[in-house]
């Protein structure tokens, strides 16, 4: 069969980077891309061919569609279209909903919900026509219930979740399935913000006692991506029992 080609946004660190690897070990192709972090990301697309598979890493704003429109022409140019995306791009915002700037609010929605809806949008024709596909959507707890100090952040992985349910009805009958892995805290950079008493804290009140690893949720990803044919639209909490 030919290797299926996955895109894995904000995959320079973190869950992303775990994903490409878990991809890769999984035998797809893995195109890799961020903002920022090139030397990262370059380093991540060495892990995943180590696994023998094709990669390509690409630097590209997610949030502007034209940026993610010229990202896709190159992939589909070099590697073809993509089979399976995993929406992974985010950022945070930690404060009071009273101290955040409109451009601080206009930066989180591109990132982390507009940025889905840039990939979907271009990468779903394809899929559609193929009668096949799968989308996994990286999200939080916090789209469920809501965080104090992290309003924005909240609202986007909100919609990240509604947009999860909606397109899975309007997908499954072209037999392409959306799933969003609505992760509690996970041993990444982003909590790099806290420090080790509140991340202590943190983990008395979970109760598994612990974070969890990236390579938890990327494991989960790919499960999604290549099991369970009936499961669509589920916003899966992988949290140990927090919320």
């Amino acid at each position: 069969m030919k290797a299926k080609n996955v895109l894995i946004t904000g995959a320079s660190r973190g869950i992303g980077r775990a994903c490409a690897k878990a991809f890769a070990a999984a035998g797809c192709n893995v195109i890799l891309n961020c903002l920022r972090s090139l030397d990262a990301l370059r380093e991540a697309e060495q892990e995943a061919a180590a696994f023998g598979v094709r990669t390509l890493a690409i630097r590209a704003d997610v949030g502007n569609y034209e940026e993610t429109a010229a990202m896709f022409k190159r992939i589909e140019r070099e590697l073809g279209p993509v089979d399976i995306l995993v929406n992974n791009a985010g950022i945070s915002y930690v404060g009071l909903f009273t101290d955040m700037t409109s451009e601080d609010w206009n930066r989180i929605l591109s990132t982390n919900l507009s940025s889905v809806f840039h990939c979907c949008r271009l990468a779903l024709p394809h899929m559609i026509s193929e009668k096949s596909g799968a989308v996994i959507n990286i999200s939080s707890v916090w789209g469920v219930s809501g965080a104090s100090c992290e309003a924005a952040y909240s609202a986007t992985k909100g919609g990240v979740n509604a947009l999860t349910q909606a397109l899975a009805k309007e997908l499954a009958p072209s037999h392409i399935r959306v799933n969003a892995i609505a992760c509690g805290a996970v041993d990444t950079d982003m909590n790099r913000c806290f420090s080790e008493e509140e991340l202590a804290a943190l983990k008395e009140e979970i109760p598994a006692g612990r974070m969890a690893e990236p390579e938890e949720v990327a494991d989960l990803a790919v499960d999604l991506t290549f099991h369970h044919p009936y499961l669509t639209g589920q916003i899966i909490q992988l949290d140990g029992g927090w919320v």
